[in-house]
């Protein structure tokens, strides 16, 4: 049907989530799609978009078939030609889904109408539906159906009308094996007043019996969707032309509303009982028809027992007063704005950067942030999030990852920004402290947050969170004031503060809680569909009722938010398809793990190397032996001579197990089997490095006849990986784009060894931490996760994924068990 052109766009988040994951595969999926498509030249897409569909496989919920399909609804490709494509590439399961979905969508426009005529005369009785193309219509009288040549059009014309044509008629549109009923409609007869017979045509025709009547009565006034506001008054209002006069009668959400029996509904005060869809039912003696459906949204009442008026008190100010009559604020809103029925809130895009600071050079140690900022990580990419995270960064590797993250910001983006560590607040700024800060620090020290907010304005994003996990304890070393920028009123600003002003902010040294306080709560709420300042209170409130932090911590939120913006809100790039795409590189690239590679020793032994991220700054590289010949009775690849750019604990690197090598946690289930054992070694602090990442293979070896070990070592460059290719070591002029990353398609130049990056290495999240003392962690409680990349260009077959855990659930934590004694606070001293 030629009304029937809806775009890939219209499909839900559900089905579209279900077609990715069929099209994220190697063999016959989003790959083939692409090229499929471009058989249409607006629909092709570039070497830079192919590639960052590639990079989506390092995202705990990236998807390289979701990016696609995004851009293909941003071109505007219809249903019709992603399905023509699907079969094409014959692609069976995504397209008798895509089929089935399309057969869902078919709804009635036109219902056939109850109708009286003379025997003799001519009935015709309308369906109309909207959905995919090829619908197919089926009448019945009662259980049989009609099988005449007019009985599979959308019309249903009886002429010359019988008596065995009275009585109720239905109509089945269906499309494959989907369909859908239209209401009934009755056909009766009535005597004729003389010899000839009375017409009713259904087509707009009148009817002698009932003039300016198509079926006998005649709707001329429908109720309106309306968005109102609580205290407002509503007026819906629905008439119709009949003889006998028509009767009306009132329904509100399908419940009939037995006070109300004229043409207009009324209600003086609007309370949020009173949304929801209300429909007209208008009858008489012979005829009964429905209304269209009109949906009420009540929004929060914005003013108590009066109205506003602005009162305009000079050229440079202006003053609001109260007024006792008049329009209402709703009302003038309307006069000056109708709002739509219902306003949906998008963000062109949502960007995140977590910093969390532990290992202080000249203060207290923290032990909660690395699971803070893997939690929120987590949380944050469900909902659509770009999230950098980043561990102990110093003054300028602080300054220089903000100064990239607004350059990931723009119009309509979403910002969020969590900081935890230690810090402080003076003179109502508050101020970030990296871990080289002295031990007598001052703000020329720190990173003041409104001066980051102000940057975050110029970038006219359309939401601003700042979420601070620190102490606000004053610093007495620091007498200077800082003057941050002027804020503009945008209106869309939310702090979250982690504690209130001259309190300290506290996490929980226990085995089975690892995270800080603000974090514990804010995990349970942080995904809820609502607006944020309302998520934040009840996290605010589930803080209150806990009896270690009742007196002693308690979350502040401050917010100038004036529209009901939620982080869970849907992400739309219609507007700006193209900076989203440089937003996505951008991001990506400070992702890029190295390949998986295999290395062939002079002995026989073929050594495989795999990387993994634990944060963007933190990396894990796992080596093992693939092959070797039967006299090697004895075989291990140790890696050594790191650059001492990075972090490395010797003492804990080549170690058999993940939490030897010094992570958290681990699930031997899924690590590569015992008989072909690995070695892991960590690596911190990746934004450090100032070259490419190069290192040692040492193979040590043992033949059967001999005692001694020989020993084969082989160079390896992996480039640099994750967030090192950023350079935050570098300083960043202020306001000013940053020398390693520019903000154009053109200008990434991604080496054709990442075209499918990480596609051998294992992209997995940092798990949740168990224990705040020990060492020791019991891995057998841990739950199972896995992120495997997609696909490989290793010949030799991958190991196993390795595998962190979910987050630990907040109903571990009980309240009563906890002791004030186990509270350490982030001292901002």
């Amino acid at each position: 049907m030629e009304e029937w052109n809806m775009s890939v766009g219209s499909l839900g988040e559900q089905v579209l989530d279900r077609l990715s994951k069929m099209l994220d595969n190697a063999t016959c999926g989003w790959r083939q799609l692409a090229t499929a498509v471009s058989e249409q030249p607006q629909f092709r897409c570039s070497e830079s978009e192919l590639t960052s569909c590639s990079l989506q496989v390092l995202s705990t919920a990236g998807s390289p078939g979701r990016t696609l399909l995004a851009w293909l609804a941003d071109r505007s490709c219809s249903l019709d030609f992603l399905l023509h494509c699907l079969r094409k590439m014959d692609h069976q399961e995504a397209a008798q889904y895509l089929t089935s979905t399309l057969a869902e969508l078919i709804q009635i426009t036109v219902q056939p109408q109850a109708q009286q005529s003379t025997v003799g005369g001519r009935v015709v009785l309308t369906c109309r539906a909207s959905g995919p193309p090829g619908l197919s219509y089926q009448w019945f009288r009662g259980k049989e159906e009609i099988l005449d040549e007019t009985g599979n059009t959308p019309e249903l014309v009886l002429r010359p009308s019988l008596p065995a044509h009275q009585g109720h008629y239905i109509c089945r549109v269906h499309h494959g094996e989907t369909f859908i009923f239209s209401q009934w409609a009755h056909v009766r007869f009535v005597p004729t007043a003389g010899p000839s017979p009375v017409n009713l045509v259904i087509s707009g025709c009148s009817s002698s019996l009932f003039p300016g009547s198509v079926s006998g009565l005649h709707i001329i006034r429908q109720p309106q969707s309306q968005a109102v506001s609580e205290g407002d008054s509503l007026v819906l209002e629905c008439s119709a032309e009949a003889n006998p006069p028509v009767q009306y009668e009132w329904y509100h959400n399908m419940v009939p509303m037995t006070q109300h029996k004229t043409h207009s509904l009324k209600i003086p005060c609007v309370t949020t009982a009173h949304r929801g869809q209300y429909r007209c039912k208008m009858f008489n003696l012979y005829h009964e028809a429905w209304s269209d459906t009109a949906t009420i949204t009540v929004g929060p009442s914005s003013i108590t027992e009066a109205s506003w008026v602005e009162v305009d008190r000079g050229l440079d100010s202006k003053e609001v007063h109260r007024s006792t009559c008049g329009p209402g604020l709703h009302q003038l809103q309307q006069m000056v704005n109708p709002p739509p029925s219902v306003k949906h809130f998008y963000a062109t895009d949502k960007v995140a950067l977590l910093i969390g600071n532990m290992n202080y050079l000249y203060h207290t140690q923290l032990c909660a942030p690395i699971a803070d900022v893997h939690e929120l990580t987590n949380l944050l990419r469900q909902m659509d999030f770009k999230v950098v995270s980043l561990l102990d960064l110093n003054w300028q590797e602080m300054h220089s990852a903000v100064t990239e993250f607004l350059l990931l910001l723009d119009k309509g983006v979403y910002g969020l920004l969590y900081f935890a560590g230690h810090g402080y607040e003076n003179y109502g700024n508050s101020f970030m402290v990296p871990i080289d800060a002295p031990a007598s620090y001052t703000s020329e020290h720190c990173l003041c947050v409104q001066n980051i907010l102000t940057r975050m304005q110029e970038k006219q994003t359309g939401l601003n969170v700042l979420l601070l996990d620190m102490c606000r304890k004053r610093n007495l070393y620091d007498d200077v004031i800082v003057q941050p920028g002027l804020l503009k009123v945008t209106a869309n600003i939310v702090f979250g503060y982690a504690t209130c002003v001259d309190a300290e902010a506290y996490e929980v040294k226990r085995e089975d809680v690892a995270n800080g306080i603000f974090i514990s709560f804010l995990k349970r709420r942080v995904c809820e569909d609502e607006k944020v300042t309302v998520m934040l209170d009840r996290v605010g409130e589930d803080m209150g009722r806990c009896e270690i932090t009742r007196g002693r911590q308690a979350l502040e939120l401050r917010s100038n938010l004036s529209e009901r913006r939620s982080l869970t809100d849907q992400i739309q790039t219609a507007e700006c398809s193209a900076s989203h795409s440089a937003r996505n590189l951008q991001w990506a690239i400070a992702h890029v793990l190295p390949k998986s590679l295999c290395l062939q020793f002079d002995c026989g032994v073929k050594v495989q190397l795999g990387f993994a991220a634990e944060f963007s700054n933190i990396m894990v590289i796992y080596s093992r032996i693939l092959e070797k010949p039967q006299e090697i009775v004895s075989c291990c690849a140790q890696l050594t001579d790191f650059p001492q750019d990075v972090d490395i604990d010797l003492k804990k690197s080549n170690q058999e197990t993940l939490l030897e090598a010094g992570s958290l946690l681990l699930i031997k289930e899924n690590l590569p089997s015992p008989e072909v054992p690995s070695l892991y070694t960590r690596i911190r602090c990746l934004q450090r490095l100032r070259r490419e990442l190069t290192f040692t293979i040492c193979l040590h070896y043992t033949y059967s006849n001999m005692d001694d070990e020989v020993q084969e070592r082989k160079p390896v460059t992996v480039g640099k990986p994750l967030v090192s290719k950023l350079n935050l070591h570098e300083p960043r002029p202020p306001h000013a784009r940053s020398a390693s990353s520019s903000f154009s398609l053109d200008s990434f130049n991604i080496p054709e060894s990442s075209s499918s990056v990480g596609s051998a290495s294992n992209a997995w999240s940092y798990p949740a931490q168990s224990g705040r003392e020990s060492s020791t962690i019991d891995s057998a409680t841990s739950s199972r996760s896995a992120n495997i990349p997609e696909e490989t260009d290793c010949e030799f077959d991958a190991p196993q994924a390795l595998v962190a855990s979910k987050s630990l659930p907040h109903s571990q934590i009980n309240d009563t068990n906890y002791k004030f004694s186990d509270m350490y606070n982030f001292h901002s001293h």
